[in-house]
This record gives structure tokens, sequence and C-alpha cells, in this order.
């Protein structure tokens, strides 16, 4: 998230102004001093206070704007030498109007108005020594240029104040926004490591387990096939090792490692020794992105599983199809069907599956739909959208 600019430029130009005008005046002043008054005994004076007075102020931003001890002490050597210079020559009296903006930005809001106000009335009183005769320009104009410069001042320092508050807002929200995503993220990063187990690990423990507890039917009776179903069981524990350790290193799918296609993985697929499984593909094949190989699969996987532990079914069919704007992958079986989607797996404590299979095609903007009627068999049907291709 971005966010604007400290509201720096405004009160450095207005900084950059008032000493430009300070130094002006003071220079119009020590000008106007020796036009009027040549050769006079106090003249060397004017002109030591006037470049002492320079000096001091050139030394002010040197010692930043905050109130400390040695700001306070420069404000009032320059305040100090600025009163003996107008007492000297009232004309330097308009030098004041920058001081203005030196003693609000250095003082506290209260005392910085006293001195302005103490500043003004210096002013008028010097004003007034120049005139010849009274005149009430010279009373009322010095308030009100003071009363503008103070009005000026305070009203870019509340808006700068606001700019502040709004910006620590703004940085904060970016904070908490950042660490609601990290957060976001984490969770999700479970969900898919959750979802991966279930559709790997747990789904080749379950095949295991009910191929041994086969094998341990039939060993007396049928020994041959009770072999066959313990080296189907080796198979399937060997290829869950290498999805553990994939899973470690957040690989593919070890059916899509190597360059492996999903149409090749599908394929390959099985639901058990009882259960037939078949693979059909329908239209063009396009390439499809890793995410979108890798959810299908396991959606495929997953549903398998299904169909192994609670349909009944003698055979299943894949089909996978290429629609041209998405791919539709279906699972269908002849098992005996249910009247209602079931939210799960179909069995207590177990309801992983189907949920799983939803947020790994809603992540990819898809939707799944199950079609089931009780023994007719059930149809799984995920459908994912692609990307046009140029």
């Amino acid at each position: 998230m971005s966010h604007p600019a400290p509201p720096r430029d405004d009160t450095r130009t207005l900084t950059t102004v008032a000493h430009t005008a300070f130094f002006l005046l003071l220079g119009a002043s020590v000008v106007r001093f020796l036009l009027r008054h040549p050769g006079e005994p106090r003249t060397p004076w004017i002109i030591a206070l006037s470049v002492t007075l320079a000096l001091l102020y050139v030394l002010g931003p040197a010692l930043g704007a905050a109130p400390t001890a040695r700001r306070l002490l420069w404000l009032g050597l320059v305040v100090t030498t600025w009163t003996v210079l107008v007492v000297l020559a009232p004309s330097f009296a308009w030098c004041a109007v920058p001081l203005f903006f030196t003693a609000l930005r250095t003082l506290p809001p209260r005392a910085a108005v006293v001195l302005v106000a103490l500043l003004t009335t210096f002013v008028v009183i010097a004003q007034l020594q120049l005139a010849k005769t009274f005149d009430p320009n010279l009373l009322l104009a010095p308030p009100a240029v003071a009363a503008l410069a103070t009005a000026v001042f305070v009203h870019m320092e509340r808006q700068a104040q606001a700019q502040r508050v709004l910006i620590d807002d703004l940085i904060r929200t970016r904070r908490e926004l950042a660490a609601t995503e990290r957060r976001e993220g984490t969770l999700a990063e479970r969900q898919r490591l959750s979802m991966e187990i279930h559709d790997t690990l747990a789904q080749n423990l379950s095949s295991q387990q009910m191929l041994l507890q086969a094998a341990d039917r039939t060993w007396d009776s049928d020994p041959a096939t009770a072999r066959a179903h313990v080296r189907t069981a080796t198979g399937i524990a060997a290829h869950g090792l290498a999805e553990a350790r994939r899973l470690v290193h957040d690989l593919a799918p070890s059916e899509l490692a190597d360059g492996a296609g999903l149409a090749e993985a599908l394929r390959s697929l099985d639901a058990g020794p009882d259960i037939e499984v078949r693979f059909h593909l329908e239209g063009n094949p396009a390439p499809l992105p890793d995410r979108v190989q890798s959810a299908l699969l396991r959606i495929a996987q997953g549903a398998l599983a299904n169909v192994r532990e609670h349909s009944g079914a003698r055979t299943a069919a894949l089909t996978l199809s290429f629609l041209g704007d998405q791919v539709v992958l279906d699972v269908a079986d002849d098992g005996h069907g249910f009247t209602e989607p079931r939210t799960g797996t179909g069995t207590a404590g177990r309801g992983h599956g189907l949920p799983a299979m939803r947020a790994r095609v809603r992540q990819l903007g898809g939707t799944l739909t199950i079609e089931s009627t009780p023994g007719e068999g059930t149809v799984l049907s995920a459908a994912i959208p692609l990307e046009p291709t140029p």
C-alpha cells in the first residue's frame, strides 16, 4: 500500500520564503539607514549589530526546530539583538515579520503568541516614532500583519499535523493488512497441506490397510492372492513414501514429476484390486498450469478413494475433457449411489474429502458438481476455467 509523502515540502517552502524575506528586509533596512543617516556616530553600531543579527539568524537551522535549551537561547539572542537595532534605528522594525515565523516554529503555541504580540507592540512603537504625525495605519497595520502571519502558520501546522496523523494511520493499517495477509497465507498453506496429506498419504495408508486385511483373510486359503495383495501394498507404501518426501519439499505430485502430463497421471490411477478404472480423453489437449494439473489429479485421487471406500462399485471411469475455455474432469462409478450429496467422505469424523475438493476447485475459480441416484452410481464433475490462448 502506498501512502502520501510527509508534509515537508510546504514547510520547507515557507521556511525558505521567511529566510529570504528576513535578509531582504535586513539589507533594505541597512541601506535605508545609511542613505538617511550618513556619517552618524551610531553607524558602526548599526552595521555591527546587523552583521551579528545576520550571523545569528544563519545559525538557526543548524540548531533544529525543536524547543531545546540551545534553540531557546539562540532565539533570545536574535530577539535581543533585533530589539537593540530597533531602539537605535526604528526602520529595522519590519524585520520582525520573519521573526514571527521563527518564534512560532520554535516556541509552544501560547508562548509563541505572547512573543509575537510583544514584537508587534515594539514594531508599532518604532513606527510611530518614525512618523512625523499620527497615522492610524501605523497603529493597525503591524497587528494585522502579525495576525495574518500567525493565522497562516497555525493553519499550515494543523494541516501538517493532520497529514502526519493520516500517514501514521495508513502505515499502521498497512502493517495490520500485512500481518493479516501473513496469517491468511499461513492458514491457506495449512489447509493446502492438510488436503495434500488427505489425498495422498491418508489414501495410501487406507489402501494398504485394506490390502493387508485382505491378505490376512486369504493367507491360509489362497497364499498366491495374499502375496499379490502384500506386493501391491508394498508398491503403494513406496509411492506414499515418495509423496511424503515431495510434500516436505513442496514439489508437484509424484505422478506429474519428470514432465509427465495430467492425462498420463490419470491413466495410471487405480482404486484398489476389486475396482476397474478406465480413463478417457476428450477434446484437443492444451497445456495446463501446474496448479491446475495438481488440483485435478488430487481431486481424481480423492474421488477414487471415495469410490473404493463408500460406493461398492465394480468400475469407475475418469474422463478428462478439454472444452476450449475450460477443462473438465468427470469421475463416474456404478456403485449404489446416495440420495443427496454428502458434505464429507461419508463416514463420521472423516469429512475432509469433498470439502477439500471443493476448496481446490474454488481456489482456481471453478465449480464442483455431484450427481447421484440410489442404485445408479455417482458422477463427480470438476470444471476449471482456462486462460484464453492468444
